[in-house]
C-alpha cells in the first residue's frame, strides 16, 4: 500500500511539474512554438489548395495560406529585432498530420482537413492564450493578443467546416 501511495503521489508531482514547465514557457520557447504551428497551417493550406475537392476548403485554405503568412511575417520582425530564433520547419506532430492529410483519397481529404483545422487551431489558441495572459515580453504579449481574434475566428470557420463535412469527431 505504501508503494502504492509512493507511486501516486510521484505521479502527481511529476504531472504538476510538467503542466508548470509548459505554463512558464518563455519567450524563445513561443516564438519558435508559434511560428511552427503557423508554418504548418502554412503547409497544409497549400496541401488543401492542391488536394481539396470542396470551394469552400480550397477558400479556408486560401485563407489558412494568408493570414498565417501575415502572422508569421509580424512575428519575423519581432523575432528579429529580439534575436529570437523562429521555427524553419513545422512542428513533427504538425508534419505527420499534413502527411496524414496527404495519404487520405480525395473523397475524405475535406473532412480530414476540416477536422484537422479545429484541432491545430485549439492547439494554437490555448498558446496564445498563455502569451497573451502571462507573457513576459511586452511585444510578444501584444502580439499574441492581437492575434488571437483572427485565431479565433479561423477556429469557428473550421468548426462550420468540420460540421458541413460531416466532421462530427473535430479530433481526428
Amino acid at each position: 500500500m505504501k508503494s502504492y501511495l509512493r507511486t501516486t503521489a510521484f505521479a502527481v508531482v511529476f504531472v504538476l511539474g510538467y503542466q508548470a514547465a509548459f505554463a512558464a514557457q518563455d519567450s524563445d520557447d513561443f516564438v519558435e512554438d508559434a511560428s511552427a504551428k503557423s508554418l504548418a497551417e502554412v503547409e497544409s493550406g497549400k496541401l488543401a489548395q492542391e488536394k481539396g475537392t470542396s470551394a469552400d476548403i480550397k477558400s479556408f485554405a486560401n485563407m489558412m495560406v494568408k493570414d498565417h503568412t501575415m502572422a508569421n511575417e509580424k512575428l519575423n520582425s519581432i523575432a528579429d529585432r529580439k534575436k529570437l530564433k523562429v521555427s524553419t520547419d513545422a512542428q513533427l506532430m504538425d508534419q505527420a498530420k499534413a502527411m496524414i492529410l496527404e495519404l487520405r483519397s480525395a473523397e475524405s481529404f475535406d473532412q480530414a482537413y476540416a477536422n484537422n483545422q479545429v484541432a491545430a487551431h485549439e492547439a494554437t489558441i490555448t498558446l496564445f492564450e498563455d502569451e497573451a495572459g502571462n507573457g513576459k515580453d511586452a511585444d510578444l504579449k501584444a502580439f499574441a493578443a492581437e492575434t488571437l481574434p483572427k485565431l479565433k475566428a479561423h477556429l469557428s470557420k473550421a468548426k462550420a467546416l468540420a460540421e458541413a463535412h460531416r466532421g462530427d469527431d473535430a479530433k481526428n
